[in-house]
């Protein structure tokens, strides 16, 4: 067996047939461990890398296990078929897999050495050094950039955003298909204005594809669950008619855009 396949990582969850976050019908690995807090985050347990405890519905389960990269590969190649037939393959999500670059380089790795499609889900907010370590072995990089402004970045996920922002540039030119996706959260970037700012960033560093996806609830009953408030409570998601415009908007600058990805 190759050593880089014994690595070992921690992860919260695999998830087959998923037809979101790449091409096809794919395999979700979902790594723990995040730099950022975003407000609206789906995953509030993937957020740190300690494993917990998490209660829904009565019922109390542990959020996180350790594994090797063969491990995890033994799930993935269940559905090759289907990744064959749709053009899927393996993404890996999170939380940020950068958190974990080498488990995540290893998995990448042994995905393409056996023919199977890569993608990630990421902010991209770690040190190039870091992201150069996943581009030899990455299909598809889904990069997250959330808002221009660095102040209202902070504000609602913790970090500025200067250091994703520059990484953008360098991805627009080293990444094989570099596709930006931008949540859309009332109160923080639902507007016009502001989602035309990134697809013009966009746009203007050579990037030709963006995706916006409509903020949802459907992750708050997991902050209680692992004893933290969900401060968007009284947030409601944007209108099918707003994302319409805002879909119109992104097109206007020139860029292949579509709802959700």
């Amino acid at each position: 067996m190759e050593e880089y396949l014994n690595i070992r990582g921690r992860i919260f969850d695999i998830q087959r047939f998923s037809i979101h976050d790449g091409p096809g019908i794919r395999t979700i690995v979902f790594l723990k461990g995040c730099f950022l807090h975003c407000r609206w985050c789906c995953n509030p347990e993937s957020q740190s890398y300690e494993i917990q405890q998490m209660t829904l519905g009565g019922k109390t389960k542990t959020v996180g296990y350790d594994v090797s990269v063969a491990e995890v590969m033994e799930t993935v190649e269940l559905d090759r078929q289907y990744y064959r037939r749709s053009g899927g393959g393996m993404t890996l999500s999170g939380g940020e897999c950068l958190a974990q670059p080498e488990f995540a380089s290893a998995l990448l790795r042994a995905a393409k050495e056996n023919g199977i499609n890569t993608a990630i889900e990421s902010t991209a907010c770690a040190e190039y050094d870091t992201i150069r370590m996943l581009l030899p072995y990455l299909d598809t990089y889904l990069m997250d950039i959330k808002h221009m402004n660095s102040d209202k970045h902070r504000e609602f996920t913790t970090k500025p955003n200067d250091l994703i922002l520059e990484n953008a540039k360098r991805l627009a030119r080293d990444a094989r298909h570099l596709i930006i996706r931008t949540p859309v959260i009332p109160t923080f970037n639902a507007t016009p204005g502001e989602i035309r700012d990134i697809a013009h960033f966009a746009k203007s560093i050579g990037i030709e594809e963006m995706h916006i996806l409509p903020y949802h609830r459907l992750g708050r009953d997991k902050y209680a669950g692992i004893g933290r408030n969900y401060t968007l409570e009284n947030i409601e998601p944007p209108s099918k008619e707003l994302m319409n415009e805002l879909l119109a908007v992104v097109q206007s600058e020139g860029l292949i855009a579509q709802i959700g990805g």
